[in-house]
């Protein structure tokens, strides 16, 4: 037995003797959910392939439960890749019930949790209809059945949420939820950071096919600069205050003529000692907002903004 049912050491893969993917390592923890995220061009697909087998690297080795990726190993997993495609004109029951099959669910049962998951996935009426007659948000949640309709052990999903219409965005996020619960490991990869920022245990940042980050949401988070927003009157005294918590900059005038300024704190400074120092100077504060940071703020902290251009574009389809 193995903690991990996923380890990458050093996975580097180039095409065209150009690097797509340069020493990447991590672990996917048995029963937790790992979000693999980076902009698109990342390095991420091409990781997930070689993890699996799909793709030789150039170098690096991984290990499916403690093995080399094999097909044994396989059948223990669910796997939803980037490039959609399942068989146009079957019905999306037989869809489901083949994939099950293929996994080694015996056809009664294959049917039956078919049923089940069309009905949880809002596809019941659809059930009888050929995959080419459905929405692509509809093929896409096809497919993503047919990925775990053999209740695999370890739960693989390339870019999941591409596709998908918010109410469906959010059915996944629960659906994955599930998973998790139910005692599953997940890997997701998304360019999408609201997503993870709510699901995962653990994240792995990608950029420009290398790994930047891999840690706890609360460990990347700690990475942005904590920032407030404070509003006064003109000529109220906040730098002789607030000069000493970090970098204060006036941003504005709201219409009232209230002074907007963005404090930036310096390492160890938090909102409410700021507060504290504004309530004991008396200065008379019309906004005091602290801001929260995002996956996406760390993304920028660690890369640039250029290196995070691409992230948080989801695309979005018909359901």
């Amino acid at each position: 037995m193995t903690d991990y049912a996923l380890e990458v050491e050093g996975l580097t893969k180039r095409f065209g003797g150009k690097p797509a993917v340069q020493d990447v390592s991590f672990k996917a923890a048995c029963g937790e959910i790992t979000g693999f995220l980076g902009p698109n061009g990342a390095g991420k697909t091409t990781t997930l392939r070689m993890s699996l087998g799909v793709i030789s690297p150039d170098q690096g080795t991984a290990r499916l439960f403690g093995q080399a990726p094999d097909a044994a190993g396989m059948d223990r997993v669910g796997f939803l890749p980037e490039e959609r495609g399942v068989y146009r004109k079957m019905t999306a029951e037989s869809v489901i019930v083949f994939f099950a099959r293929l996994k080694g669910v015996p056809a009664g049962e294959a049917r039956r949790r078919a049923a089940v998951m069309l009905e949880r996935f809002g596809l019941a009426d659809a059930a009888k209809k050929k995959i080419k007659e459905l929405s692509k948000g509809m093929a896409q949640k096809v497919q993503i059945i047919s990925a775990i309709v053999h209740e695999p052990d370890f739960v693989i999903l390339d870019e999941p949420f591409s596709g998908l219409d918010p109410v469906n965005q959010s059915l996944l996020e629960q659906v994955i939820r599930e998973q998790a619960e139910a005692g599953r490991t997940v890997l997701f990869s998304t360019h999408v950071m609201e997503h993870a920022e709510r699901l995962c245990n653990r994240i792995i940042l990608m950029a420009r096919g290398r790994k930047v980050f891999d840690g706890t949401v609360d460990e990347a988070l700690a990475q942005v600069p904590r920032q407030v927003t404070l509003g006064a009157p003109e000529g109220e005294p906040m730098e002789s205050v607030l000069s000493g918590f970090g970098d204060l900059e006036r941003t504005g005038v709201e219409a009232d003529g209230a002074v907007v300024w963005r404090l930036t704190l310096k390492p160890g400074a938090d909102a409410q000692q700021v507060l504290r120092a504004c309530v004991e100077a008396g200065l008379k504060l019309t906004r005091f907002e602290p801001r929260r940071p995002h996956l996406h703020d760390a993304f920028v902290a660690l890369v640039g903004e250029e290196g995070a251009r691409d992230l948080d574009a989801p695309e979005l389809s018909e359901a």
